[in-house]
C-alpha cells in the first residue's frame, strides 16, 4: 500500500492507495487491449466527443481537484487550478485537432492512387512524474484516446490521487478497459513496460528512470515517447529589458512549483557589465512574487518541495556551491501562517559566483535554487548554454526580437522560448521535447496528436492501373 504524505504538513496523510502487483497489471493490459479494437473502430468524432465530454466533467471537478492534487505535491493552489484548467483545454483541444489530422488522406492522378490512414498503435503505456501530475498525463491521454489507442496510466506513487480522479471521469464515457490506471513503484512501471501486450510506452520523467524505461521497451522493440529532464539555462543578451514586469516574468518562471519543473530556468547567464544590475532587479522581483507557503495559504506562491530527499539535495548542492566560494542569497518572504518546520521547505536561493564545476550548474537541481553566472562575449555565452548532455529547453532574453531569434538558433534545445520561460511561453501549436539526452518525440502542437499514431498506405501506381503504361524504368522513384 502507497501512503502519501502532505508535503506541506508531513504529519497530515493525504490518503492511502493499492500498490497493483504485477497480476493486476497484466489484468489492466488484458482489459485495455480487449477493449481497445472496438474503440478504434468508433466513429471518430464519437471518440472526439467522448473525450470532450470527459473534459466537460472534469471541469467541474476543478476545485475539488485542485485541493487534492495541492496536498498530495505541495503545489500552491493557484498552481493546481492553473494545471487542471490547461488539461481540460488540452484534451478539448486535441479533440478539436484529431477531427482535422487523422482523416484518411486520398491522392488518385496519374501517378496513381494513394491512401494514408493514420493508425493507432494499440495499448499505450504513460508513465507519468509527480510534478505535473494531471497535464502530463492528459498529453499523452488525449492525443492517445482521440486516435483510438487504449491507455494505462502509471502515476507517480507521490501524486496518485488527482490524476486518478481525472482517469475515472475520462473513462466514465468510454468502453471498459479502454483507460485504466496501475499504482506502485519501480516494480509495476517495469511489468507495465515491458508487458507483451503494451505497443507504445510514453514516459516523461529523470534521466535514470528514463534509462530503465527506454531498456526495458528496446527489449521489446516498442516504440517510445520520452521526455526527460533539462538544465534550461536563461541566457540574458547585451540589451535585455529588466523591466519589473520581464523580471517578475523571470523569477516565476525559475521558482514556480519550488523549482521541480523540467523546463523551469535552472541557470542565468548575463553579460559580466550588467551582472550587478541584473542581481539588483532580480533580488527585487523575487521580494514582489516570491511567497513560500502552505500552497491552501491564499497569497503563497511557491510551496514545499515533494520529499526530505529532496529537500537535502538541494540543500547540498548549495552548500557545496558556498564551499568553494561562491555566495547564496535567500529570495522573497515567507508567509508567516505556514510552520515551515511541518514540511519540506527550502527559501528560495539565489547563488552568485559558482563555477561551471559545480553540481549547482552542470547538474539539473530540480529545486528552488539557481546559480546567476556572468559571461563577456556572446559566443562564451552560447557555448556555455549549450554545455552539457541534456537540450529540453532554454530562453534567450533581449530588446531585439530579430536578435534574439538568431542567437536561439545557435542553441541546442528543443524549444527555445524569447523574453518569457517555462509555462508562459507553452502554446498548444508549438510542439515541446528535447534534443540530446533530454528525450525524443513531441508533446502539443500537431506533432503531439500525431504521436500516437502509425501512418498505413495504400497505393496504386498509375503504370498498373486500367490504361497504365506497365513497368519501365520510369517507374522506380529515384
Amino acid at each position: 500500500m502507497i501512503e502519501r504524505e502532505n508535503p506541506a504538513r508531513t504529519d497530515e496523510l493525504v490518503g492511502t492507495v493499492d500498490v497493483t502487483d504485477p497480476a493486476g497489471v497484466d489484468a489492466a493490459v488484458g482489459g485495455a487491449r480487449s477493449a481497445q479494437r472496438a474503440w478504434a473502430a468508433t466513429d471518430l468524432g464519437e471518440r472526439c466527443a467522448a473525450v470532450r465530454a470527459g473534459a466537460d466533467r472534469i471541469a467541474a471537478e476543478l476545485d475539488d481537484l485542485a485541493v487534492l492534487m495541492a496536498r498530495e505535491t505541495g503545489k500552491v493552489l493557484p498552481d493546481c487550478r492553473g494545471e487542471l484548467g490547461f488539461a481540460v483545454t488540452v484534451l478539448r483541444w486535441s479533440a478539436d485537432r484529431a477531427e482535422e489530422l487523422l482523416v484518411d488522406e486520398v491522392v488518385d492522378d496519374e501517378a496513381g492512387r494513394l491512401l494514408v490512414r493514420r493508425r493507432p498503435y494499440g495499448v499505450v503505456a504513460a508513465v507519468t512524474p509527480w510534478n505535473a501530475p494531471v497535464i502530463l498525463a492528459v498529453l499523452k491521454l488525449g492525443p492517445a484516446l482521440v486516435s483510438g489507442n487504449a491507455v494505462v496510466v502509471k502515476p507517480s506513487p507521490l501524486a496518485p490521487f488527482a490524476i486518478s480522479r481525472v482517469v475515472e471521469l475520462l473513462g466514465v464515457g468510454l468502453p471498459d478497459g479502454v483507460v485504466q490506471t496501475v499504482h506502485g513503484d519501480a516494480e509495476t512501471a517495469t511489468a507495465l513496460v515491458g508487458h507483451p501486450g503494451v505497443d507504445r510506452v510514453a514516459f516523461t520523467g529523470g534521466e535514470r528512470a528514463g534509462r530503465a524505461i527506454a531498456a526495458l521497451a528496446g527489449q521489446a522493440l516498442t516504440p517510445t515517447l520520452m521526455e526527460l529532464g533539462g538544465n534550461d539555462a536563461a541566457l540574458l543578451l547585451d540589451d535585455a529589458d529588466l523591466d519589473p514586469e520581464a523580471m517578475d516574468r523571470l523569477v516565476m518562471a525559475t521558482f514556480a512549483t519550488s523549482g521541480q519543473v523540467c523546463m523551469a530556468v535552472k541557470r542565468l547567464l548575463v553579460p559580466r557589465r550588467r551582472h550587478d544590475e541584473v542581481v539588483d532587479a532580480y533580488r527585487a522581483a523575487a521580494e514582489r512574487v516570491l511567497r513560500l507557503g502552505d500552497p491552501l495559504h491564499a497569497g503563497a506562491t511557491v510551496g514545499p518541495v515533494v520529499t526530505s530527499a529532496s529537500a537535502a539535495r538541494v540543500r547540498g548542492m548549495v552548500e557545496a556551491a558556498v564551499n568553494r566560494g561562491a555566495e547564496a542569497f535567500v529570495l522573497g518572504s515567507m508567509d508567516p501562517d505556514t510552520d515551515p518546520s511541518r514540511g519540506y521547505y527550502l527559501r528560495p536561493t539565489l547563488v552568485l559566483g559558482a563555477t561551471d564545476a559545480d553540481a549547482l550548474v552542470n547538474e539539473e537541481q530540480f529545486g528552488p535554487a539557481v546559480p546567476l553566472l556572468a559571461y563577456d562575449s556572446l559566443d562564451e555565452g552560447v557555448a556555455r548554454a549549450n554545455a552539457g548532455e541534456l537540450g529540453l529547453a532554454a530562453s534567450v532574453w533581449s530588446a531585439d526580437e530579430e536578435h534574439a531569434f538568431a542567437v536561439a538558433a545557435r542553441l541546442d534545445a528543443g524549444f527555445t522560448f524569447v523574453n518569457t520561460h517555462n509555462r508562459t511561453g507553452m502554446a498548444l501549436r508549438a510542439p515541446f521535447g528535447g534534443v540530446k539526452r533530454s528525450g525524443w518525440g513531441r508533446e502539443y502542437g500537431d506533432e503531439g496528436v500525431l504521436e500516437h499514431t502509425q501512418p498505413c498506405v495504400v497505393h496504386a501506381p498509375g503504370a498498373f492501373r486500367a490504361g497504365g503504361a506497365g513497368l519501365g524504368a520510369s517507374a522506380y522513384p529515384g
